[in-house]
C-alpha cells in the first residue's frame, strides 16, 4: 500500500542554519532516502517551494477566486513529501518515524487512496 508522508516544519530554519548545519541536514535526508531505496519503498520525493510562491484556487458559486499565498495559515509549513510503499500503517510510521524531519517538524502520515 502506498502512503505519503507530508513534511512539515517553520520555514525558516533552514535560514538560520549554519552551512555545515545544512551540509548535514542534506546529508541526513540523502540517507534517509537511500535507506527506503534498498528497502524498497521508495517511490518519490520533492521539496516544495516557500508558501509564498503558493496560489490558492477554489471555486465558489460558479466563480474562480484565485488567491496569493498557501491554503492554510499555520506555524509550520509543508516543505515537502516522500511517497513510499509500505505494508501498513505501523511500517509507514516507522518510516515517517525515521524521516529527518521528524526531529524538526512534523510528519504528517496520510493512506493514499488509489483510484
Amino acid at each position: 500500500m502506498q502512503y505519503l508522508l507530508l513534511l512539515h516544519a517553520s520555514e525558516d530554519s533552514w535560514d538560520k542554519m549554519t552551512p555545515e548545519q545544512q551540509q548535514q541536514g542534506y546529508a541526513a535526508y540523502m540517507a534517509y532516502t537511500e535507506a527506503l531505496k534498498k528497502a524498497a519503498a521508495y517511490v518519490g520525493s520533492n521539496r516544495l517551494r516557500p508558501t509564498g510562491t503558493a496560489t490558492t484556487v477554489r471555486v465558489v458559486d460558479g466563480k474562480t477566486q484565485v488567491l496569493d499565498g498557501p491554503y492554510a495559515d499555520s506555524k509550520e509549513q509543508l516543505g515537502g513529501y516522500y511517497l513510499i510503499d509500505a505494508a501498513d500503517m505501523d511500517a509507514a510510521l516507522n518510516w515517517a518515524a525515521r524521516c529527518p524531519g521528524a526531529g524538526h517538524g512534523v510528519i504528517e502520515v496520510r493512506p493514499v487512496w488509489q483510484m
